[in-house]
């Protein structure tokens, strides 16, 4: 059997036996998890397929949080790692041109309600970006885990009213490049380590409500 094969099927396999049912409080939606991690070996031989760009970045994640709790050759996914709800990691790289040109392969996200009349100017302020309205989530998309939390954070400054689209930009775009350089102020420091606000957990979402005519 090919080795790619082998190591997907020992992946799915321990995926589908790790599934569980967890139920939340209050008005937030079920979620279906794995609660198990996939082997190492197992994760080593699909990374051996991976993309390198991708391939350097989830073996930094699974030094950091550990092995994902599913793997396929297409991505992998970890739960409730660290401060995030989730992390997915694809095996693609998606060209993005802001602020400067990189790809986009690792998503993260948390419990977030976007005030709807936010959701143009969170649009504007960051394509990467992705609003989840009906669980009430919010999550970014990039190349490295820090600028993931730079992205949140002033999502979370545009839609709190906090800080224009054009100044989340700025900001976003004077930070990036600091980053790079390892010259970071304090505030920079702050919006690409961790949350500057408070992450809700759970009753975020919106169900909405069955139609009714007129």
């Amino acid at each position: 059997m090919n080795k790619t094969v082998l190591a997907t099927s020992v992946v799915l396999g321990v995926c589908a036996i790790a599934i569980s049912q967890q139920q939340t409080s209050g008005s937030a939606p079920a979620r279906i998890v794995t609660s198990s991690r996939v082997e190492k070996a197992a994760v080593e031989g699909l990374l051996n397929h991976y993309l390198p760009k991708p391939k350097e970045v989830a073996m930094k994640m699974v030094e950091k949080y550990g092995a994902p709790n599913e793997a396929t050759p297409t991505r992998m996914v970890w739960f409730n790692n660290g401060p995030w709800k989730f992390t997915i990691l694809t095996n693609e790289e998606i060209p993005h041109h802001f602020p400067m040109e990189h790809v986009d392969l690792l998503r993260q996200g948390i419990d977030y309600k976007v005030p709807a009349n936010k959701f143009n100017d969170v649009a504007h302020y960051d394509g990467s970006i992705v609003i989840d309205r009906t669980p009430g989530e919010i999550s970014a998309r990039c190349d490295k885990e820090e600028m993931n939390f730079l992205a949140v954070n002033l999502a979370n400054d545009v839609a709190m009213g906090k800080r224009s689209v054009q100044q989340a930009r700025d900001f976003y775009a004077a930070t990036a490049m600091a980053f790079m350089k390892m010259s970071l102020n304090d505030e920079q420091k702050m919006y690409t380590s961790g949350f500057a606000f408070s992450v809700p957990k759970g009753n975020t979402g919106f169900p909405d409500s069955p139609h009714k005519k007129g």
